[in-house]
């Protein structure tokens, strides 16, 4: 058995990136940039102004009142040609590039109209309202680096560049097997006394898909090793990824490895001294990368938050520290001492501190909808005081 820091490093040797492609930017969420986002033009391309008003010649602005005779009209996409001249203001409106002659906009509501007269009463404060050119960016700067997941905020930024396509890292293909004779599809348990709804596939395969993976299938296998290897020859040709759910312990019927055994199985780890998921696993099958997590629930969704998620960062091309972003919070109660294995316990942020949450059986379901939080104790530490700094991890 080997330590969690122990088994992430691991993780991190076999976590590299599958390959690059090229797509069309609408089809680029939550994919990760392989080059960086570089500008293609200005931004702003040319002057342009902040507010509705009026472009004004600041030298105009002298005096008080001052009456400028309004010759032009400048809209976005369709500005104004001519020059603004002494004595003269064009209107202008928001995204408008400003008229030559023109350095300030006066809002409007500092104007008075009065035919083709714009009257400034009083001055109108120190603020140009334009948008220079190039104030936001400038062609061939560097707006977003390789390695970032793209997301709301940096696809507009990826537009604005003026790019069509972009080149991302090539997306983790995964499929996700869950083993046991006991499992029944959500909504049929009921049918079955000894039934159990197979409900750890769903929460991997969102997991899979937020750390940048594509789910292609999950698949429900009972405890027959002969039917689960030829599943298992299948699968490992259509994929990038295998995640094994369950039939990881030392019982009759736990197959998870023996059925990729044929595929020539070489193990990369096999055990980790955590709590919960000491049975989880990882290694390669005829070139594949193959994740054996937990049958338990919350055993399950911790393991894969850890290694699933750091294993899915490192292929599409990140580094596996943004799966495992540790960071600090104050405890809200006490906690015990920690035994022999690293535990990970479930818990939740309520003002600012981690709050422990009671039921930390490795089977909870119920709990995993409450908990938005990892904190990690290590191995062997003694029992931490209520308001004690630990590590959290987002969960």
């Amino acid at each position: 058995m080997i330590s969690f820091d122990e088994a992430v490093e691991l993780v991190r040797s076999v976590a590299q990136p599958l390959g690059t492609e090229t797509i069309l930017l609408g089809d680029a969420a939550r994919r990760a940039l392989a080059r960086p986002v570089v500008a293609q033009i200005d931004s702003p391309r040319t002057d342009v102004s902040a507010m509705d008003g009026y472009a004004v010649r600041n030298a105009d602005l002298a005096g008080f009142p001052v009456s400028l005779q309004v010759v032009g009209e400048s809209f976005a996409g369709a500005g104004w040609s001519g020059t603004v001249a002494p004595g003269t203001c064009a209107r202008i409106f928001t995204g408008a590039p400003v008229p030559a002659g023109a350095n300030r906009v006066v809002i409007q509501e500092n104007i008075r109209r009065d035919g083709d007269l714009a009257i400034i009463d009083e001055p109108p404060g120190a603020a140009r309202h334009v948008r220079w050119r190039g104030s936001d960016f400038t062609s061939g700067e560097e707006l977003v680096p390789a390695g970032r997941l793209l997301d709301a905020r940096t696809l507009v930024t990826a537009a604005a560049a003026d790019l069509a396509e972009i080149q991302v890292y090539r997306q983790p293909r995964t499929h996700i097997l869950s083993t046991g004779d006991e499992l029944a599809e959500p909504g049929t348990a009921r049918e079955r006394p000894d039934a159990v709804p197979e409900s750890v596939s769903l929460g991997i395969a969102a997991l899979a898909e937020q750390w940048g993976s594509r789910c292609v299938g999950r698949t429900r296998l009972r405890d027959d090793l002969a039917a689960m290897q030829g599943v298992a020859e299948r699968i490992v040709e259509e994929v990038d990824v295998v995640v094994v759910t369950g039939g990881a312990s030392v019982g009759e019927k736990d197959f998870a490895k023996a059925m990729f055994e044929p595929l020539g199985l070489e193990p990369i780890f096999s055990k980790v001294a955590m709590k919960p998921g000491k049975p989880v696993w990882l290694g390669r099958a005829r070139g594949k990368l193959v994740i054996g997590l937990p049958g338990n629930p919350s055993s399950a969704l911790v393991t894969g938050r850890l290694f699933l998620a750091a294993l899915l960062a490192g292929l599409t091309g990140r580094a596996i520290e943004q799966a495992l972003g540790w960071r600090k919070a104050l405890l809200a109660s006490n906690l015990d001492p920690c035994g022999s294995r690293e535990t990970f316990h479930r818990a939740r942020l309520v003002a600012g501190k981690a709050e422990i949450l009671r039921f930390q059986d490795s089977s909870a379901q119920k709990a995993l909808a409450q908990a938005d939080l990892l904190v990690r104790q290590l191995a062997h530490s003694a029992g931490l005081e209520a308001g004690t700094e630990v590590d959290i991890l987002d969960f």
